[in-house]
C-alpha cells in the first residue's frame, strides 16, 4: 500500500516528465485521468439510466438539451485548458511565480464567464429549447432539465481549475478522487430523487447539481491553500493585462472550437430528432456507450498536452515528441481492441440494454454503436495530435479542426447519404465516423509537418525554430 501511495499520490510529476521514463509519466497521468472521466460519464451514464426506468421521453430530453449546457462548458474549458497549457510550460520552464500567477488569471477569468453564462441561460432556456425544435413533452422535459444542471456551471468551471492546476504539475490522482466523491453523491440522490420522491427529471437535474456541491467546496480550499506551489492569492486576482492576453491568445480559440463543436451537436440533435424520439433516445445512448469506450484516447490526449507542453517550455523538442509518439501508437493499439469487441452485436446490445428496454431505441442503439466502435481508434490519433498542438501553443489550428470535424465534414456526410444515396437515420451514424476519421488523417499530416515544433508562446528555454 505505501509503494502505490508513493507511485500514485505525489504532490507531482515533473521530476518524471522532464527526465523519467515517459512510458511510465503517460501511464500516472493518463490512467487517473481515464478515471475520472470515466465517473464524469457516470453523471449522464446514471442519469440515464434511472430515466430509462420511466420512459423514452425523459431520456429524449437529456440528449436533446444536453449538447446547449455542453457548449457553454466547452467554450469554459477552453480557457481552462489554456491555463494548464501555459501553466505546464511555465513549470518546465522553470518559472514557478509565473504559473502561479496564471492560475489566478485563470480563475479570475472563468468566474466571470461561469457566473455571466449561467444567468443569460437560465432566463433563455425556453427559447433555445423552441429554437432546438422540442415540442410537447420534450419541450417541457427539456426545459426544467436545463434550467436546473445550468445553475451548477460555476461550481463545475471551480472543479475544472482545480484539475488544471493539477495537470499541470502532472498530477491526475487528486482531480480523479475528486470527481469520485461527485459521482458517488450523484449514484446515491438520483434513485432517490427519481424512484422514491417521484421527483422526475428535475430530481435528476438536481442530483447532478447537489453532486457537485461538496466537490466544487473541497477544489476551493485546496485551490486557498498556500501550502501548495500553486495557489489562490488576494494580489494576483486583480486583471493582468499581459497574462489575460496569452489566455485569450491560447484559450480563445481552444474555446471557440470546442463550443462551436458542441454548438454542431446542438444542430445535430435537430437532425436525429427528424426521425422521432425514439432515434433521439438512441443517439443519445450510443454516444454515452462510445463515450467510455474512447476514454482512454481523451486521457492520452490530455496526458500528451501535459508532458509536450513541460517538455518544450524546458526546450527539450525530441523529448516532446517521442512522448507524443508513445502516445499514439499506444492508444490505437488499445482503441483497436476494444473497438472490435463493442462493435460484435452481442456485445453491444448487452451494453444498451443495460440503459433502455425500448425494442426499437435498442435496435437502433446497437446499429450506431456497432458502426462507431468499429472505427473509434481514429479517436486517438485526433485526441494526441490536438495535444501536441495544444500544448506547443497551435489553438487557432485545433480550433479550425475541431469546427471542420462537425460543420464541414460531418454535415457535408449527412447531406451526401440523404440527399445522393437516399439513407435514413443511418446518414447520421456514418458521419459521425467519417467526420472523425478526416479530422485525424489531417491532424497526422499536420503532426508530419511540424508546425508544432515552432516556439511561438515565448516561454520556452528553447532558441525559436523557424
Amino acid at each position: 500500500m505505501e509503494k502505490i501511495k508513493k507511485i500514485f499520490l505525489v504532490k507531482n510529476n515533473n521530476e518524471l516528465i522532464l527526465r523519467g521514463s515517459i512510458v511510465k509519466a503517460l501511464f500516472l497521468i493518463a490512467s487517473p485521468i481515464i478515471v475520472t472521466n470515466l465517473l464524469q460519464h457516470m453523471y449522464n451514464l446514471t442519469d440515464t439510466y434511472w430515466l430509462g426506468k420511466i420512459g423514452t421521453g425523459p431520456q429524449a430530453a437529456i440528449s436533446m438539451v444536453s449538447p446547449i449546457q455542453n457548449t457553454v462548458i466547452a467554450f469554459g474549458q477552453g480557457i481552462t485548458m489554456a491555463g494548464s497549457i501555459l501553466m505546464a510550460q511555465y513549470i518546465g520552464a522553470d518559472k514557478p511565480d509565473k504559473a502561479r500567477h496564471m492560475a489566478n488569471q485563470i480563475f479570475l477569468t472563468a468566474m466571470i464567464f461561469s457566473l455571466f453564462c449561467t444567468t443569460a441561460l437560465v432566463v433563455c432556456t425556453p427559447l433555445i429549447t423552441a429554437w432546438i425544435g422540442a415540442s410537447g413533452e420534450i419541450f417541457d422535459l427539456g426545459n426544467i432539465y436545463l434550467r436546473i444542471v445550468m445553475l451548477d456551471t460555476p461550481l463545475l468551471f471551480i472543479i475544472n481549475i482545480f484539475s488544471a492546476v493539477n495537470q499541470s504539475q502532472g498530477n491526475t490522482v487528486f482531480p480523479m478522487l475528486l470527481n469520485l466523491l461527485g459521482i458517488l453523491i450523484n449514484m446515491v440522490l438520483d434513485p432517490l430523487f427519481l424512484m422514491v420522491l417521484r421527483w422526475g427529471i428535475g430530481g435528476v437535474a438536481l442530483a447532478t447539481l447537489l453532486s457537485k456541491v461538496p466537490c466544487a467546496a473541497v477544489g476551493m480550499k485546496y485551490l486557498l491553500s498556500r501550502k501548495n506551489d500553486i495557489h489562490l492569492e488576494k494580489n494576483m486576482l486583480r486583471p493582468q493585462k499581459k497574462m489575460i492576453r496569452q489566455i485569450i491568445s491560447v484559450g480563445l480559440p481552444t474555446a471557440i472550437g470546442s463550443s462551436t463543436m458542441q454548438f454542431g451537436f446542438v444542430l445535430m440533435s435537430k437532425n436525429v430528432y427528424v426521425f422521432g424520439p425514439s432515434a433521439m433516445a438512441a443517439y443519445g445512448i450510443g454516444n454515452r456507450i462510445n463515450g467510455i469506450i474512447t476514454l482512454p484516447s481523451t486521457a492520452i490526449g490530455s496526458a500528451t498536452s501535459t508532458i509536450v507542453g513541460q517538455n518544450l517550455g524546458a526546450g527539450q523538442l525530441k523529448r516532446a515528441e517521442h512522448g507524443y509518439q508513445i502516445a499514439t501508437f499506444g492508444g490505437v493499439v488499445l482503441l483497436f481492441c476494444l473497438g472490435r469487441l463493442f462493435s460484435y452485436r452481442p456485445f453491444g446490445n448487452a451494453a444498451a440494454g443495460l440503459l433502455t428496454s425500448d425494442t426499437e431505441v435498442l435496435s437502433m442503439a446497437v446499429d450506431f454503436l456497432s458502426i462507431m466502435a468499429f472505427w473509434c481508434f481514429t479517436n486517438n490519433v485526433y485526441n494526441c495530435t490536438m495535444g501536441l498542438l495544444n500544448a506547443s501553443g497551435r489553438t487557432k489550428i485545433t480550433m479550425l479542426i475541431e469546427a471542420a470535424r462537425l460543420w464541414v465534414f460531418r454535415f457535408a456526410t449527412i447531406f451526401f447519404c440523404q440527399k445522393v444515396l437516399h439513407m435514413g437515420v443511418e446518414s447520421i451514424w456514418y458521419s459521425v465516423v467519417v467526420s472523425n476519421g478526416l479530422s485525424a488523417a489531417i491532424l497526422f499530416l499536420l503532426y508530419l509537418s511540424r508546425i508544432w515544433a515552432r516556439d511561438t508562446l515565448g516561454i520556452s528555454k528553447r532558441p525559436s525554430v523557424s
